[in-house]
């Protein structure tokens, strides 16, 4: 029997306490530690914890991303997406596995780039691109849509969806444009430029323009932050709407749009009222419209009685005169008489003394008012109609005594001395 040699012998240890010691001599070989590699199993629990893998051809390494740090995230992660990720290699201890927390991720070749964006954000929005006072309202019924996307990119096909279903009376004109590589960010200039000349001239109408992509990483996206392109946005004669990639995107486009929509659908949905709304609206208008006319019917109708009323006040006006002449004329009699009597009283009184030419001359007077009082009985209005003469007024009852009063066509009122007669003015020959 061989005895174990007890220096060669291995040290037993407990498995937790073995998983503590690879995880005490991982965090001191290599912690912190930055790790690039593409997603795979990516999953979030309903605790707001984030779970995936990293590989690359040679292996793969399990994750976990906590909640505190996945509310920092500025896009959603996706399977296949290549992202540098830094954190902590540790062992999850209940199954002994090699585990990275990570704490921060970005997309691979991120940080370059969005020190970029962040650099040339601030420039633009210190210049005024991205001003809400500047930004317009859209248009509550376009008259045309101007839409520049690539032809072969599913959001053309979104947008197209959704216009037809929402708005398929309302023209939308496609110019074409590349929306990703080097040459994008021109060839999307060259487009709204395209559009912007039809939007003035008015043929065909626009008025309002999507600029939309579907989703990608920031490379894919990185077009819609060229700056060319954000002067050309600003230009535009007619309001802008982007619609770049998913609700998590933001590009120096988004900015200088007079509006951001979260996807290339919502940007076609903002510009595109439901059909049934519109319809709604117009059914509105003219309930409104026909209530107007109905009010200016009712008002006219009014107008036409009162007009009604006023052609029969000649003969009124007539009589209210007659009245009057009857009763200044027997006021005036009664004055006359009055006054001839007191004459009368005075000649008897004074006769006797008075001289015989005093008695003729009162005599005379009196005789000179009898005719006065004569001569004004004669000249009352009804003694005049009775003449066979007619008093004229319009439809107004204004009195006409010029012909200048009267046109051909009028109709005017004659009050004679047994009633009235309504005439037609056929010709009018001013003296």
């Amino acid at each position: 029997m061989t005895s174990e040699n007890p220096v060669l012998a291995p040290r037993v240890w407990d498995v937790g306490a073995l998983c503590r010691a690879v995880a005490d001599t991982l965090q001191a070989r290599f912690n912190p530690v930055a790790v690039r590699g593409e997603i795979t199993g990516f999953a979030r629990a309903s605790s707001g914890h984030c779970y995936f893998a990293l590989k690359d051809a040679q292996g793969q390494i399990r994750c976990a991303m906590f909640r505190r740090a996945a509310e920092g995230l500025g896009f959603l992660p996706r399977d296949g997406e290549l992202v540098e990720v830094r954190g902590r290699l540790g062992v999850y201890e209940p199954r002994g596995d090699l585990q990275l927390v990570v704490e921060h991720l970005q997309r691979a070749g991120q940080g370059a780039l969005f020190e970029q964006f962040l650099r040339l954000k601030a420039r633009l929005e210190a210049e005024g691109l991205f001003d809400a006072g500047r930004k317009r309202a859209l248009p509550a019924m376009p008259r045309g849509i101007g839409l520049v996307t690539s032809p072969g990119a599913a959001a053309l096909h979104d947008v197209v969806t959704a216009l037809r279903r929402r708005v398929p009376h309302i023209p939308v004109v496609l110019v074409p444009a590349l929306v990703q590589g080097a040459d994008a960010g021109a060839s999307m200039c060259a487009a709204l430029d395209a559009l912007y000349a039809m939007a003035r001239a008015g043929t065909p109408p626009i008025d309002v323009i999507l600029l939309v992509r579907g989703g990608g990483s920031m490379e894919d996206l990185w077009a819609f932050n060229d700056e060319r392109l954000a002067r050309t946005i600003v230009q535009s004669p007619v309001p802008v709407v982007s619609g770049v990639g998913h609700e998590t995107d933001f590009t120096i486009a988004d900015f200088c749009a007079d509006l951001r929509a979260p996807t290339p659908t919502a940007a076609a949905e903002l510009v595109a009222p439901p059909q049934a709304q519109s319809l709604a609206a117009l059914e509105r208008l003219a309930q409104r419209l026909q209530e107007g006319l109905q009010r200016q019917l009712d008002v006219r109708g009014q107008r036409l009685d009162q007009i009604g009323a006023r052609l029969g006040r000649p003969s009124g006006l007539v009589q209210r005169e007659q009245q009057r002449q009857a009763r200044l004329a027997g006021r005036m009699r009664h004055a006359m008489l009055l006054k001839l009597q007191q004459l009368a009283h005075a000649q008897q009184a004074l006769e006797a003394d008075l001289p015989l030419t005093i008695a003729h001359s009162l005599q005379a007077r009196a005789e000179r008012l009898e005719r006065c009082a004569l001569r004004l009985d004669l000249l009352a209005p009804q003694r005049v109609l009775q003449r066979g003469y007619a008093m004229l007024a319009d439809s107004e009852g204004r009195i006409v005594s010029h012909v200048r009063q009267a046109r051909p066509g009028d109709t005017l009122q004659a009050t004679l001395a047994d009633g009235q007669l309504a005439l037609h003015v056929q010709a009018v020959a001013p003296r």
